[in-house]
């Protein structure tokens, strides 16, 4: 597992490890694990628990869902996400069912669903890398994708590949090497860009 020496030691290890790879290995995930996380998606916050996301579910090794999903990825994510056992299509509902006004939280909501199944996917050993560089309208299209869902994210998702593996001129980023903005950039108090610490 690659080491952060940037990320404090409070922070909780299943945040700390998460990265993401462009490097998987093939090898297919067993449905428990894949149910694991769909179940951890399932349990996220959402504004009036209208629960907005919607997840297509990809598996290599099954049908051609998986296909379809690599061929609405653009050309630098298609490059290396091909090796990815398991590609998720995250889709979000825009208005509420319950009055048919617009959800201008569901992104966030999608958002917090898609991070506790990264979260769960981690805690199996698992990787996932979000990727936004995919058509929506083919990925409409391609899933029949109803009115009033927006595509948001299209995950690749199964162990990390080792480097002997990658495809030609693809290459891994050194994981401990991340880097965020500073929490005094990000939080502020009084006014905006008046740091709060």
């Amino acid at each position: 597992m690659p080491q952060h020496p940037d990320i404090p030691e409070t922070i909780h290890p299943l945040i700390r490890d998460r990265w993401s790879p462009r490097l998987f290995d093939p090898d297919p995930v067993p449905d428990e694990t894949l149910w694991d996380l769909f179940e951890a998606a399932r349990w996220a916050a959402s504004s009036m628990n209208e629960q907005p996301w919607r997840f297509i579910l990809g598996r290599r090794d099954r049908d051609d869902t998986w296909d379809r999903l690599l061929g609405v990825l653009d050309e630098g994510n298609a490059r290396w996400a091909h090796r990815a056992p398991v590609l998720v299509l995250a889709a979000a509902s825009q208005r509420f069912e319950r009055n048919d006004r617009p959800n201008r939280h569901a992104g966030h909501d999608t958002g917090l669903a898609v991070a506790q199944l990264t979260l769960q996917a981690i805690a199996h050993g698992l990787q996932v890398h979000p990727m936004g560089g995919f058509d929506g309208d083919a990925a409409r299209s391609a899933f029949g994708i109803p009115e009033g869902y927006e595509p948001v994210v299209l995950l690749a998702v199964g162990q990390p590949g080792r480097p002997e593996d990658a495809p030609e001129g693809i290459s891994e980023s050194d994981p401990s090497a991340r880097s965020r903005r500073p929490l005094e950039e990000t939080v502020f108090a009084a006014t905006w860009g008046e740091p709060a610490g």
